[in-house]
This record gives structure tokens, sequence and C-alpha cells, in this order.
């Protein structure tokens, strides 16, 4: 595994935002109806940014090994890095400002309560406005001095044969596991039917806030922010091989999810100071008043 990175090799997107931006293009309509057109959100269809992706995921494919998983499972699964009261990890989290997004120049706390304020609209139960509000929060793992390849992006399964409906198939010739005999097969360290929990999947801010949160949500809510950004197996069916029928039924969550965090920004900041008793009291319900990162 390659450990001196070029500064463009670290965070070769502008923002951590711009692989969200990039989800719209490629995946333009929900599941559900859309409330607005998809030309009122935003449009990434310049040659910059088509290679700008393509470079992030360029590094992506070709260090997200299952060695590496491995690593950075052990590195910070033990949340050792920091310890703070949750409002003061949403704030830490809120030096995290998207300067390339042409929608919005809200900060990380309005774009969650966005995502949030759209659930409870819709008058879904109170944990899924709770996972809505902190689906996020694992990318304070960029404040510690990760690389953007491996804090956002399509995630997908280690240690079995990468699924060519993958993103960007073709830079998973640069991946060591590619070639390793142990992981280059249909069903690499797994076996049929397995189910996802015994799967590893590619390190990001997914399985971090999973990690962090699984002992505090229903599971439903921990099936959404562990999988939303598993595309080649909510959008694509890549991986139905490893899925048990568990996994399929919590997946329908997922779906769910999945339209609310693409499509919920406004350009109308929602009131954070008005709607923060609301969401200290939800927060207060499920999760810890002491985080540990």
């Amino acid at each position: 595994m390659k450990t001196n990175l070029s500064e463009s090799e670290k965070a070769p997107l502008q923002s951590i935002e711009e692989w969200e931006d990039d989800l719209l293009v490629r995946y333009p309509e929900p599941k559900e109806k859309q409330a607005k057109a998809k030309e009122d959100y935003r449009n990434y269809h310049d040659s910059e940014r088509v290679n700008t992706v393509r470079e992030f995921y360029k590094l992506n494919h070709t260090y997200q090994t299952f060695d590496f998983v491995v690593d950075k499972e052990k590195e910070f699964l033990k949340f050792e890095k920091k310890e703070m009261p949750f409002w003061d990890a949403v704030d830490y989290l809120n030096t995290l400002v998207d300067d390339s997004d042409p929608d919005t120049n809200l900060d990380q706390l309005q774009h969650l309560l966005q995502t949030s304020e759209a659930i409870r609209a819709d008058g879904h139960p109170d944990w899924f406005v709770l996972t809505g509000f902190i689906h996020d929060l694992g990318k304070v793992l960029c404040l510690f001095g990760e690389p953007q390849w491996a804090v956002v992006g399509d995630t997908f399964p280690v240690g079995c044969k990468h699924s060519d409906r993958i993103v960007y198939p073709e830079f998973f010739e640069l991946n060591p596991d590619a070639k390793d005999e142990r992981y280059n097969t249909k069903y690499g360290v797994y076996t049929h039917g397995c189910g996802l929990d015994q799967v590893k999947m590619s390190w990001g801010h997914d399985e971090y806030l999973y990690q962090m949160f699984k002992d505090y949500l229903p599971e439903p809510a921990l099936y959404m922010i562990r999988y939303h950004s598993f595309y080649a197996q909510h959008r694509e069916n890549a991986y139905d091989h490893l899925l048990n029928s568990h996994d399929r039924e919590m997946f329908k969550w997922v779906d769910k999810f999945n339209p609310y965090d693409l499509y919920s920004k406004v350009p109308v900041p929602p009131d954070a100071k008005a709607l923060k008793p609301y969401y200290e009291d939800l927060v207060a319900k499920y999760l810890p008043s002491i985080i540990r990162f």
C-alpha cells in the first residue's frame, strides 16, 4: 500500500461533496418521482468535472484493497482519535464547507438539516429523521488527514471480484487484489448468500459511522448509514449473490433513504436555531452525549 501521497492524490476533488454532485449526473432520477425537474438541480457535464471525478475514482479503485480496509479498521475503529460532545462534533464537521457546490453555499449542518427535515415532512419515524441528520457525520475522517478517496465515493465489497457495474470499473485493473487469486473470483473470501454482515466494504464515512453508532440505532437506520453509498447493489443489483434474505428486506430502507440524500437540497437555508431544540431532544433520545471518534 502506497503511504506517501501527493496533495492531488489526497484531495483530487475540490471538496468532498463533489462526489455527491456527480451522483446526480449518474443517477438523475430517484426511484420515486422527484418534486423538482432534473434541470433544477445541479448540472455537471463539463469535461473538467468529468476528468476530476474520474481521477478520484482512479485513486479509489487503485488503493481500496482488502488489506487497506483491514488496516483502516484497526486504525479508526478503536475510536481513540478524538472525544467530544455531539454538538461540538457537528461544529467540527462544519469546518468542511463545500466551496464547489453551485446550488447552495450551505454548510454541513444545513445540508444535514435539509435531508432530515425532508424526511420529517414525509412523516417517517423519528429514528429515520435522525438518520438523515447524522448520515454524513463520518466525513470527519477528512479532518483526521484521510484522503478523500478513503472517505467518500461509491462503496463496494473488497475480498472478491470487482463488478463491472461499479462506476469506472476499468480502474480496478490497477488494484493489486484484481491479480490476487484469493480475491479476484466471483465469491473471493465469501460464500453464496453469506450476508453483508460477513462482507468487508471499501473504507469510508459510511462504514465508520455505522461502527460508531451500531449499538444505538434501529437496524433499518444502520443499513441506511452503512450502505447508502453502495450503488452497485441498491441501483445495479450487482452483488445479489452475497446478500441473504434479511439483507434484501433491509435494503428497502436504503432505497427509501437515497432520494432524500440526493434530492433534498434547496436554496432556502433551514432555520437551524429554531430547529435545534427538536434535534437536541432527538439526539438525546438515541445517542450518547459524548461521541468518540
